[in-house]
């Protein structure tokens, strides 16, 4: 599904990302952890194509397509979806009106008709009760007023109306108790397919016994350093990362 080859990027003058290799196939689930400032969320800005990102050398390609020559629009609606770190809110957007474009331009992009509002209103229904989203909240205006934990899940819902084919989790569980957690984790679990894959950035293991990876990947300074099933995971909660630099 996804194969990155010796990804190098930079922000202005400054390169974060000093060659990445990476490769996920069809069905699995990626955790990428590391410390503070390794390159975790530019990875992920750099994927989706962030315009404050240059890529200065290496390949992407997703489904067999050159990932780094399409528009982000265009990865979106291929079937890319990133999970905000920190979602913004919108607004005067309503949530329904916000996500009803979404979907009916990944349709046209597709070739596919548009939705009519009963048959959108059905599949809204349907996904709100995967993630438990609460329809008042699905009334509102994107984001709007929404507490930590609700604007995490309402990504999660997003991603649930979206259908993408590699879903980017990035640091989701940031700032969410257990219960919110749990709501995230189940959705993100009830939507994995044989077809479909996932990327979860984290800092801890809490996410990751929840959302259990098939492969963990330690990223530090720009490069993947170690690279081993969930119990890396465990490890690295355990021992920090000191363990993981010494051995470089």
């Amino acid at each position: 599904m996804l194969e990155v080859k010796n990804l190098h990027a930079r922000i202005g003058d400054k390169e974060i990302l000093k060659g990445i290799d990476l490769v996920i196939k069809d069905g699995e689930t990626h955790a990428i952890m590391g410390p503070n400032g390794s390159g975790k969320s530019t990875l992920s800005a750099v994927l989706v194509g962030n315009p404050l990102y240059e890529v200065t050398e290496g390949e992407v390609f997703f489904d067999g397509k050159n990932l780094l020559e399409m528009k982000p629009e265009d990865r979106a609606h291929e079937g890319l979806f990133l999970s905000f770190q920190y979602p913004i809110e919108i607004p005067g957007v309503p949530m329904t009106q916000f996500l009803k474009a979404a979907v009916n331009e990944k349709r046209k992009y597709q070739g596919l008709p548009e939705l009519k509002a009963s048959e959108f209103m059905k599949l809204m229904r349907e996904k709100q009760k995967i993630v438990q989203f609460d329809n008042k909240l699905a009334n509102r205006s994107v984001n709007e007023g929404f507490s930590g934990g609700e604007k995490k899940r309402n990504e999660i819902f997003q991603m649930a109306m979206l259908e993408p084919k590699l879903s980017i989790l990035d640091e989701t569980d940031s700032g969410l108790d257990v219960d919110a957690m749990r709501i995230v984790a189940e959705g993100v679990n009830m939507l994995k397919t044989p077809a479909t894959s996932c990327i979860v950035i984290t800092h801890y293991d809490r996410l990751l016994d929840m959302i259990r990876p098939d492969v963990v990947h330690v990223l530090y300074q720009g490069r993947i350093v170690k690279t081993a099933g969930p119990e890396l995971a465990q490890e690295i909660q355990e021992r920090g990362y000191d363990w993981i630099k010494e051995g470089l």
